[in-house]
């Protein structure tokens, strides 16, 4: 996860209110830090587990899934 889809994932989730964590290898991070995204060093095809609490999470799971699923419009 390079700066430019990092940026892209902070910018899409800071839309909700709702608590959005990347957990990866026992490391978790708030999605709405790109630094904390940076810190993950997370390469093409790494498994990641999003997790989202609140009163529009589902919501925001949606627009997450939607740009991994796009490849951050990137391919």
């Amino acid at each position: 996860l390079h700066a430019r889809p990092a940026a892209t994932l902070v910018q899409t989730v800071l839309a909700f209110g709702c608590d959005v964590h990347i957990n990866m290898d026992g490391s978790r991070v708030n999605a709405k830090s790109i630094m904390g995204l940076l810190t993950l060093a997370a390469a093409q095809g790494t498994r990641l587990i999003v997790d989202c609490d609140g009163h529009d999470a589902e919501e925001a799971m949606a627009a997450i899934r939607e740009l991994f699923e796009s490849g951050f419009g990137e391919q």
